[in-house]
């Protein structure tokens, strides 16, 4: 029996757990390839970048030179955020150092939090796609036994048939739990390799800013 025709089957509980096992198997593979993609350009982005910055000669050179490797903005919003502060307002209290600490861990976070996007719907998915999956296995078992028992004729032939068509909802279920939670733990493990990078650029940026302008001769 086919697909459709097991869907045709059913009633309208079983055809809203098939459509939102599909809608987040759709929407978990959107984000595994968008995420593939985005984590393997800004792993090499960041190394050229933070190579370019530490090669110019000044900077303003740096932050013209890592634009141009930067694709993704992971590297210039903590360069940006070493700015001196207006005067006269809070951002700019306390000494270099602690302007310094506060403008690199708010821009830090910022950068992080992109990384980091579309992980928990990976992670919601992979978490709760069985227990949907399951959901419409028992249903299914539930409205097959339902016809059954209406129609007088219980045997092991008519009720082997209609219990095995529902349990395919519980393999829907891990079919698509599964890529979800791989997709999740590959991107955690990237993800937490880039932004220790960023945390040790960061670092090697807060001593260097915090370096006092040497003076005229």
């Amino acid at each position: 029996m086919g697909i459709a025709e097991l869907l045709g089957q059913t009633d309208a509980i079983g055809r809203a757990v098939a459509l939102l096992l599909l809608l987040m198997s759709v929407a978990s593979w959107v984000v595994i390839l968008w995420k593939g993609w985005l984590l393997r350009r800004a792993g090499a982005d960041v190394a050229r970048a933070t190579a370019a910055f530490w090669q110019a000669p000044s900077l303003a050179e740096a932050q013209q030179r890592v634009s141009a490797f930067d694709r993704e903005g992971l590297v210039l919003p903590l360069i940006a955020s070493t700015a001196a502060q207006a005067p006269g307002s809070l951002a700019a209290a306390g000494d270099r150092a602690q302007q310094l600490t506060r403008g690199l861990r708010d821009a830090l976070h910022a950068v992080v939090d992109k990384l980091q996007f579309g992980q928990v719907l990976l992670a919601s998915v992979g978490s709760t796609a069985p227990f949907v999956g399951l959901l419409g296995t028992v249903w299914g078992i539930y409205h097959a036994l339902t016809g059954i028992a209406n129609a007088g004729q219980i045997s092991v032939d008519k009720v082997a048939g209609p219990v095995g068509e529902a349990l395919i909802m519980t393999a829907a279920g891990l079919a698509v739990a599964i890529p979800a939670v791989l997709g999740y733990n590959v991107f955690g493990r990237r993800i937490g390799r880039i932004e220790a990078d960023l945390e040790g650029f960061a670092r090697d940026l807060r001593e260097l800013a915090a370096q006092p302008a040497p003076q005229e001769p």
